[in-house]
């Protein structure tokens, strides 16, 4: 796949990075050769191969599941600036 100075200024703006104009050419060419690397991944055969989350054969310990800590609802609420029938009260956000 190939990126082009275009895209990766493109890119750059979305991501709200400063680029200079003499580094978008050797950027798309880095980038160019990454996702070059990432095709060739696609590529292999991954037929039989389980998942796996680590290369060492280990599982995971399990503990119970329990609950720690009491009702603590009025400790809790003590601690923002306001709070209303038992909520916290934050600022209203509209983008």
């Amino acid at each position: 796949m190939s990126v082009d100075k275009a895209t990766v200024a493109k890119i750059a703006n979305l991501a709200r990075i400063a680029v200079p104009e003499d580094q978008l050419e050797p950027l798309a060419d880095e980038l160019s050769n990454i996702l070059d690397w990432v095709e060739q991944l696609s590529e292999v055969d991954t037929e039989g191969v389980p998942p796996m989350t680590s290369v060492a054969d280990m599982t995971l310990p399990l503990r119970v599941d329990v609950v720690t800590d009491d009702d603590r609802r009025d400790d809790v609420l003590a601690n923002p600036p306001e709070q209303e029938m038992g909520f916290f009260v934050v600022p209203k956000v509209i983008e």
